[in-house]
């Protein structure tokens, strides 16, 4: 039986994570490319920040790092790789340079006294991968092969439970929301979709979404077929995620607009084999949307703060800087590597491509501005 039209939530619900959804067979790296499958760049800085939470909370006996939306546990893996590399040279401190952020320092301080004592303290010397414990949380299977080291579960971890660092890459534009749409009697209305992508507008926009709207994307006195992404869901789905951490930090990455710049037309797009295509709920492609990430920052639990992509990231040591030239006479191999990674961390800091994703920070327990 065909569905009958419904409202974009439900019909993204059931194409992405509905059985034979395509999120439940599809890999997400056949059909587009993060930060993350950009550069092993990526997963040095989130395990830079890792690094920096930790000593915010003292070096606990448990550090938690979770990665909300793993995909196939590609950034986590990367994070392991990281830290695992730096143990065997034992030199983990190295990998932060010395930028440390202890709990209730603002940026750019001094180290403040007595943050050790935040969460615990754990052994002296023992190192963070030692007592890391990764967890991806993603609505598919556990992909084979995939470390030991790293738990997979399907939902997000209970309120108050973590110490460390949560990560959500591209996450909340897959958490499906509905779509309103200005009618030409001037009412926003919710837009109902068929499976085959057809579209028609339904009744008034009411409630919660109503007044999320006038908060965070106001319609009024805007033209008919101005269009809106009710956000709603996604507060209070990163609400749910951040609340998991007792203390540390929790980030949201993603593709991201303000109140002063929201698309007229919305974002809502498909994706498939790395090809921007029409959203079609059908199960054929991926269903996504831009963040209002400043809607989705007022309801988190605790301090947060939006910054884009690129300053998080140079923040984090990536800086994009080639090598000198002398070194390709000195060490040619050497130069060609140093080389590409100075392309990779220009494509991860381009404002124009992915150094443009906001960073949404929200810091739990004391832990302050580590980025």
């Amino acid at each position: 039986m065909v569905p009958e039209p419904s409202g974009w939530r439900a019909a993204t619900e059931r194409a992405l994570y509905g059985p034979g959804g395509f999120w439940t067979r599809e890999a997400p790296a056949a059909h587009f490319r993060t930060s993350v499958h950009a550069s092993p760049l990526f997963a040095r800085a989130v395990a830079r920040l890792l690094l920096r939470v930790d000593a915010a909370l003292g070096r606990p006996e448990r550090l938690d790092l979770v990665d909300v939306g793993a995909g196939h546990g590609e950034l986590l893996t990367g994070v392991l790789a990281v830290l695992d590399a730096e143990e065997a040279l034992g030199a983990e401190e190295t990998l932060d340079a010395g930028e440390t952020l202890d709990a209730g320092e603002a940026p750019g301080t001094a180290e403040a006294p007595g943050a050790a004592g935040a969460a615990g303290g754990g052994e002296p010397g023992r190192s963070a991968v030692r007592r890391l414990r990764a967890v991806a949380v993603e609505r598919r299977a556990r992909p084979a092969g995939l470390d030991p080291r790293i738990s997979w579960q399907t939902a997000l971890p209970a309120p108050d439970s973590l110490t460390g660092l949560l990560f959500a890459n591209e996450w909340l534009d897959n958490v499906p929301v509905d779509v309103a749409e200005t009618g030409p009697d001037g009412v926003p209305r919710q837009v109902l979709v068929a499976p085959d992508g057809t579209e028609r507008l339904g009744g008034p926009v009411t409630g919660e979404d109503a007044r999320w709207l006038e908060r965070w994307w106001p319609l009024a006195g805007a033209p008919a077929g101005t269009r809106a992404e009710l956000g709603g869901p996604r507060d209070a789905a990163w609400a749910r995620a951040a609340a998991a951490l007792r203390a540390g930090v929790a980030v949201a990455v993603d593709y991201a607009h303000s109140r002063g710049s929201r698309p007229p037309l919305g974002t809502l797009t498909g994706f498939r084999e790395g090809r921007e295509v029409p959203p079609v709920p059908d199960g054929g492609c991926d269903l996504t949307a831009h963040v209002a990430l400043d809607a989705v920052a007022a309801a988190a639990p605790g301090p947060a703060y939006v910054r884009p992509q690129h300053e998080a990231l140079r923040a984090l040591g990536v800086t994009g800087r080639r090598p000198p030239l002398a070194r390709a006479s000195t060490d040619p191999a050497g130069y060609v590597r140093a080389l590409a990674a100075a392309g990779q961390a220009a494509e991860l800091l381009d404002p124009a491509g992915l150094g443009g994703f906001g960073w949404l920070v929200c810091a739990r327990g004391g832990v302050r501005g580590p980025v």
